[in-house]
């Protein structure tokens, strides 16, 4: 089974190419920034850093209505996906690190529970995947459901495909590619033969296909599935979460199949 990996801010390098970070870091500030040189802002400067002790700066550029109420969190633990590095230019810097990170347009910061050390996860009902408004599709998705109809595609061995559905009472598909496909299909076979099985996706890219209908009008086709993205997403089957045993017992109070056939216990 994958596990978080977190980049350390002292791994930094300049990479136009790479943006998939992934950081663990504590707010230390966050402060408005305005360049009169320029004539350009308001910005946002936080400070961050992470358990080393390593200090760097992150920039909020055009995109901050996304961050507004952030300033309140200061002191709190964060992770951060998806950001650019640059390279430092001289002048003020609130830390002395030759490199700095900017937010994009898909940059999430998530607050961590400082008691147990993980995300607050937002999870999103089945049902609601398909009417999320066109931004939050943008963004990587936290999902659960119950296992079922799985589908093994390893012959191509650059590409291999691990396709499954899950429920919450609506279905929807899901393809696990790469490493994840392999660590995907071991970690089912070990939960085999002890009843249905729950697995919490976390950070899946929501993908659509449009079909071509008659009189050249191109219309959102409901065929809809999640896929990971990258290294960036993960997954877990039945974790002990509060979210999860919520969802357990929802399923043995009103799911007839899992009624009959149990439903895995939390590991």
């Amino acid at each position: 089974m994958l596990m978080t990996h977190y980049n350390k801010l002292s791994e930094v390098s300049y990479n136009p190419k790479m943006t998939s970070w992934r950081f663990r870091v504590k707010i230390h500030r966050i402060y408005p920034f305005y360049s009169y040189v320029t004539s350009s802002g308001q910005f946002y400067k936080y400070v961050l850093a992470d358990e080393e002790g390593t200090k760097m700066e992150m920039t909020i550029y055009g995109n901050s209505d996304r961050f507004r109420g952030q300033e309140k969190q200061e002191g709190k633990w964060v992770e951060i996906f998806r950001v650019e590095v640059n390279r430092s230019y001289p002048g003020f810097q609130a830390t002395n690190y030759r490199f700095n990170l900017s937010a994009m347009r898909n940059t999430q910061v998530h607050i961590i529970d400082p008691l147990a050390n993980r995300l607050f996860m937002d999870f999103k009902n089945i049902h609601a995947i398909p009417h999320m408004d066109h931004r939050d599709r943008n963004y990587l998705i936290y999902t659960m459901g119950v296992v079922f109809n799985t589908e093994v595609h390893f012959d191509d061995l650059a590409s291999p495909r691990m396709v499954f559905y899950i429920t919450d009472n609506m279905q929807i598909k899901c393809v696990a590619t790469g490493t994840h496909a392999y660590a995907f299909r071991d970690g089912l076979e070990n939960m085999k033969g002890r009843g249905q099985v729950i697995v919490v996706l976390k950070m899946w890219r929501l993908s659509k296909t449009f079909t071509k209908l008659i009189y050249t009008s191109y219309f959102g086709h409901p065929d809809l599935w999640l896929e990971t993205e990258g290294g960036l997403s993960d997954f877990r089957f039945n974790p002990r979460l509060l979210e999860v045993e919520e969802f357990r017992q929802s399923l043995l109070c009103s799911d007839p199949y899992v009624q009959r056939y149990g439903v895995v216990g939390l590991l």
